[in-house]
């Protein structure tokens, strides 16, 4: 069988006076979530998705937090570079569903950009990006504007 599923999950804390990236796109917010990278969760469980479907390892295996290139850097450049690593072992993407929970500030509004971006990168129809977001009804950390979540699952075939 050539199809393969995947499922992701990346948590960040959040913190004032930082920027706010999610699925490659940079949101007005008064807080940001703290990271070695820029942080962006989505496209950090959308990683994570990809590499356990092409049983590829994790994230932190090819981008490792201690390393120093990596600090800072845009998302979507880790984005880009799993995606050719799906690829090189005979892989496309089919599709993504992806839940982000974040209390505020309200991601609606971002969502087709984020569609959009995260599109382009997996080399898909703006259609086979399905993201979604809610709230934690402030409850726990997430609830309490603490930490933001997200949840990515994918399909691959070969």
């Amino acid at each position: 069988m050539n199809i393969r599923i995947g499922y992701g999950i990346d948590v960040h804390r959040l913190a004032p006076s930082i920027p706010l990236f999610i699925g490659g796109v940079e949101i007005d917010s008064e807080i940001g979530a703290v990271g070695h990278s820029d942080a962006d969760v989505l496209l950090h469980a959308i990683c994570d998705a990809l590499l356990g479907a092409a049983n590829l390892r994790d994230i932190g295996y090819h981008f490792s937090d201690t390393d120093p290139k990596f600090k800072g850097i845009d998302s979507k450049i880790l984005l880009k570079e799993v995606v050719s690593l799906v690829e090189n072992k005979g892989y496309y993407v089919v599709n993504v569903d992806c839940t982000i929970i974040l209390e505020k500030p309200k991601l609606n509004p971002h969502i087709p950009s984020m569609q959009k971006v995260i599109a382009e990168i997996l080399k898909v129809n703006i259609d086979a990006v399905s993201l979604k977001a809610t709230t934690h009804e402030k409850v726990d950390s997430f609830g309490a504007s603490e930490a933001i979540k997200a949840y990515a699952a994918c399909l691959l075939n070969k």
